[in-house]
């Protein structure tokens, strides 16, 4: 069988609880779960994910990468699975539906999470056409060098399944090129692949069944970390789907939960969260050799503390503390702050590392400033101030060294420091 350009190890990456020989395992393990008397969930929930986007997001809920099965006069698939678990995916479907009674697979967005099981599904079912946008045939192409029948659609397209309609939405950068959403009219469901999903594994389908506060947590963070760079095609995007007057009682996204207790709930937060999301929070971000930098930031933190008892502040060591979370915790404040001690004349790889990240998300009308101890150049934190407004933040100042191990003295200053920021936030941006 010619699987393209991915290696084989990667269809041997699976737990070895997984046997791909023996079929009748998926049917235990891997059900279908229905939705509504046309639609089914056929997808994966994946327990064991730790890491995503190779080691660039993590998740500490696990996952799931959701496919929907439309059965009405004609049969429509919407989207697939990841990669490692596509014989696994398609071995269940045809344990529920023959695989030639499937007419169309609609490919929302084609990255290999969501595209994965192609290759094997497509094997078996050559001609189906594939429905999708422009770009995502491109994207498709790239990934899997095949002459599929594809079917390029746009924002308003429809395609008759029989008593129920799908209407295509494209949302170019939701989060990449070729998204698109899928609305069925019948159930007035809304599959919105990557808008308004979570990484984040369950037993259940639905919102209403899972704690309240995880899941919302797992929304913001997936929000911070994946799509808030393109926040202003959000907020178009979501202007224009409102505009449709669509009636929507599911969303059902292709990671993650679906929202059907009150679904506007995720949509109101993505208005939210897209339009320069902030709260009354300061985040400090440090690293730190032989303490001398958490001493100051400790001291920094009490001074804030000690200038507004209502600001929550965060004191997150970027070696220690799970990069992803530490940039959704910027992501909710007002202001971060960022410090680390001089090393080689610059700062440490960690604090480069998350500041080349934020500069990546395009936070916008955050305030920041740096800090920073030093033994013989102090270059750090003038570099960090420099990389701050590349990342786009307002610097409040100059920044705060510390020559060696602060002294009682140095604290002070530092605690200055903190009511300093505090009075600085409340100014506005320019």
């Amino acid at each position: 069988m010619n699987r393209g350009i991915f290696p084989p190890e990667l269809h041997n990456c699976m737990p070895k609880k997984f046997n791909f020989v023996n079929p009748i395992i998926y049917t235990c393990i891997y059900m279908i779960k229905q939705i509504t008397e046309k639609v089914s969930w056929v997808g994966k929930v994946d327990w064991e994910l730790v890491r995503f986007h190779g080691d660039e997001y993590s998740t500490h809920k696990g996952s799931s990468y959701n496919s929907y099965l439309i059965r009405d006069e004609k049969v429509a698939l919407i989207d697939t699975v990841w990669l490692p678990y596509d014989r696994e995916f398609v071995s269940n479907l045809k344990q529920n539906v023959n695989l030639h009674d499937i007419d169309y697979i609609i490919m929302q967005h084609n990255e290999i999470d969501h595209s994965g099981a192609l290759m094997e599904l497509l094997d078996e079912i050559p001609d189906t056409p594939i429905y999708c946008t422009k770009k995502g045939e491109q994207i498709i192409r790239g990934h899997y060098h095949k002459d599929w029948n594809f079917v390029n659609v746009k924002t308003g397209d429809q395609l008759c399944l029989g008593q129920s309609t799908l209407t295509f939405i494209e949302a170019p950068m939701l989060h990449w090129p070729d998204t698109m959403f899928t609305y069925m009219d019948e159930g007035h469901i809304l599959f919105s692949n990557d808008g308004f999903g979570q990484h984040f594994a369950s037993e259940s389908l639905y919102n209403s069944d899972v704690n309240q506060e995880e899941l919302m947590y797992e929304a913001e963070k997936y929000y911070a970390n994946i799509l808030c760079p393109f926040s202003q095609m959000v907020s178009r995007k979501i202007q224009q789907i409102l505009s449709m007057n669509l009636p929507i009682d599911l969303i059902c996204p292709s990671h993650g939960i679906i929202w059907k207790d009150n679904p506007s709930q995720i949509v109101e937060k993505y208005v939210a969260w897209s339009d320069a999301y902030q709260e009354n929070q300061i985040t400090i971000v440090y690293d730190t050799m032989w303490q001398s930098t958490r001493l100051m930031a400790q001291a920094i933190a009490d001074g804030i503390r000690e200038a507004d008892s209502e600001i929550k502040v965060k004191l997150m060591n970027i070696t220690h503390d799970d990069k992803n979370d530490v940039l959704t915790e910027c992501f909710h404040s007002s202001a971060v702050l960022v410090g680390s001690p001089t090393i080689n004349n610059g700062y440490s790889f960690a604090i480069a590392g998350i500041l080349e990240m934020m500069q990546g998300l395009k936070f916008k009308k955050k305030k920041a400033a740096s800090f920073g101890s030093y033994g013989w150049s102090g270059e750090a934190v003038k570099k960090i101030n420099a990389h701050l407004e590349n990342c786009g933040f307002e610097l409040l100042n100059d920044g705060m060294t510390c020559l060696w191990v602060p002294e009682a003295d140095t604290l002070d200053k530092c605690r200055e420091f903190g009511r300093n920021i505090v009075e600085s936030i409340h100014s506005p941006i320019n």
